[in-house]
C-alpha cells in the first residue's frame, strides 16, 4: 500500500460519524488503532495542500513572522510568540459546519473544511492501516468496525448528522485472564509505517505547520472492548484482569508509536493520548484508584514516546483539575480539552499549577459560551484565556470539544478572528 491513502487522494474527506462527532473525516479504514473516545472526535482536516485549493477568504492585517509549527513548538516550550497557535482540535459537527457554510456563502461544506485546515497551525496524519479486512472498515447499512473489534453503528441526533455508538464490545464475554489469549489482539505490523514518509509531503509539503499523530488511549480501548460499566467493576472485582489488559493495550502502543516516529525521522512534532477520567462535577473514579491502576500505565507509555523527542498531548474532559499535578508527574506536555464549564475549573488557578510544567491546548468553551454567547462575549472570553493561559508561552487556543450543533456561525467566526488576528475578517464569498 502506498503513502497517502485513497480516502485522502480520491475524495479528501468523507462524511462519517466518528464516536460520537459528525466531522470531515478520512474513512475508517485509515484509522490508526481506532477512535479517541465514544462520542468524540481528534481529527484534523488532511486534505486541502492535496486539491491544491488556495483560500481567498482572509482581509490580512498583518505578517506573521512565525511558522505555525514554530508558534506550536514555542508554546510547548513555554516561549512567548507575536501570537498564540490555534487549533480546531477535535472539529465541528456537520450542523454547524453547515450553518457556517451558508453564512459564508459557499458552495458546500468542503470549504469549511478547506477554510479550517488553512486556519489551524497543527496538522494530523495517519499511517496507512494494511491489517485484516473485518476490522478498520465499514458495516452494511451504516457503521463500521475499529482495528481493535469494535463496533459502532449510527444513532441519529438530527436531520443531517448522527452518533456512531458502541453495538458491540468483543471482549464483554471475557471472564478471566485466562481467556485473553483467545482474543484476536490488534498487532503494529497491521500499518504501513514505510508509508508515513509519503504521507508527511503531501500533508506538509514544506515543513511549516506543526504535525500531531495519535492516538494512546488506555482506559478507553480498554472499556470499548469491554463496557464501561463491566470495566470499572474490574477495577474493584477483578483488578488483575484490569492489569493484563493495560499491560497488552500499553505494549501496544509503544510498538505502534516507536515504529510510527521512528519511520517519520523528526517530521512529528505531538503525539495525541488520551483517556477521559473526568466528569462534569469531578473525576470518573478515586484519585487513589487512579493513581495505583492507570497512571503508572501512561507514565511507561510517555517515557519510551518521549524518548523520539516528541510532546505529548493528552486529553481528559471534565473537571480534572484536581489532578493536575499527577498529570505532569505522568509526564505529558499539554493538556488537551480544558473543559472550563466543569465544575472548579478556573483558568487563573490552572494556569498557576501548570505554570511552566504543562501546557493547556483547548479552554474554549463549546458548551455555553460558543452555542450560546454573543459575539461580544466570544471576543471577550477568548481573549480573556489569551492573556491568561498565554502568558510566558504554553498555550495553544482552541475549543474544548468539538463544535456543537446550534453554535451560530457568527460566533465562530468571532472565535478565530479573535484566536488569529494575522488573518484579519473572514470575509464572505
Amino acid at each position: 500500500m502506498t503513502g497517502v491513502p485513497r480516502g485522502l487522494q480520491n475524495r479528501c474527506m468523507e462524511r462519517s460519524s466518528i464516536a460520537g462527532f459528525d466531522s470531515q473525516v478520512p474513512p475508517p479504514q485509515y484509522y490508526e488503532q481506532g477512535i479517541h473516545i465514544e462520542h468524540k472526535v481528534h481529527i484534523e482536516h488532511p486534505c486541502s495542500v492535496l486539491r491544491g485549493v488556495r483560500m481567498v477568504n482572509f482581509i490580512k492585517n498583518t505578517d506573521d513572522e512565525y511558522t505555525p509549527r514554530e508558534l506550536v513548538k514555542h508554546a510547548l516550550e513555554h516561549k512567548e510568540t507575536p501570537r498564540v497557535p490555534f487549533s480546531f482540535g477535535l472539529g465541528i459537527n456537520l450542523p454547524p459546519k453547515m450553518q457556517l457554510a451558508d453564512y459564508l456563502r459557499y458552495r458546500d461544506t468542503q470549504q469549511v473544511d478547506d477554510l479550517f485546515y488553512e486556519i489551524d497551525d497543527i496538522r494530523h496524519i495517519y499511517v496507512p492501516y494494511i491489517g485484516p479486512k473485518d476490522r478498520n472498515c465499514d458495516l452494511p447499512g451504516g457503521g463500521y468496525v475499529d482495528t481493535w473489534g469494535v463496533k459502532r453503528s449510527p444513532v441519529k441526533y438530527a436531520e443531517n448528522g448522527y452518533y456512531n455508538e458502541i453495538s458491540h464490545y468483543p471482549m464483554a464475554h471475557i471472564k478471566n485472564v485466562s481467556e485473553l489469549d483467545s482474543f484476536e489482539w490488534p498487532s503494529p505490523d497491521w500499518f504501513d509505517y514505510s508509508g508515513i514518509t509519503e504521507v508527511l509531503k503531501q500533508v506538509n509539503p514544506d515543513g511549516k505547520y506543526a504535525i500531531k499523530m495519535g492516538n494512546g488511549n488506555i482506559f478507553e480501548t480498554t472499556w470499548y472492548m469491554r463496557g464501561l460499566e463491566q470495566t470499572l467493576g474490574d477495577f474493584l472485582d477483578d483488578p488483575e484482569l484490569v492489569y493484563c489488559i493495560f499491560e497488552r493495550v500499553t505494549d501496544y502502543f509503544i510498538e505502534y508509536f516507536d515504529r510510527a516516529l521512528s519511520a517519520a525521522k523528526g517530521q512529528i512534532d505531538i503525539v495525541f493520548t488520551a483517556d477521559d477520567i473526568a466528569g462534569q462535577t469531578g473525576l470518573m473514579f478515586s484519585p487513589k484508584l487512579w493513581r495505583e491502576q492507570l497512571k503508572p500505565w501512561h507514565k511507561k507509555l510517555n517515557a519510551e514516546i518521549h524518548k523520539h523527542d516528541v510532546k505529548i498531548l493528552y486529553h481528559t474532559d471534565g473537571a480534572a483539575h484536581s489532578v493536575i499535578e499527577d498529570m505532569i508527574d505522568m509526564g505529558i506536555d499539554a493538556w488537551e480539552a480544558v473543559q472550563m464549564d466543569a465544575a472548579g475549573m478556573d483558568a487563573q488557578k490552572i494556569k498557576d499549577v501548570a505554570g511552566d510544567r504543562l501546557a493547556i491546548h483547548g479552554g474554549i468553551s463549546v458548551q455555553q459560551l460558543l452555542p450560546f454567547g454573543n459575539e461580544e462575549d466570544v471576543r471577550n472570553e477568548v481573549t480573556e484565556l489569551i492573556n491568561i493561559f498565554g502568558k510566558n508561552g504554553g498555550y495553544i487556543a482552541a475549543p474544548s470539544h468539538a463544535i456543537q450543533a446550534g453554535t451560530p456561525p457568527e460566533n465562530i467566526i468571532a472565535m478565530i478572528e479573535t484566536a488569529r488576528p494575522d488573518l484579519g475578517r473572514i470575509k464572505q464569498a
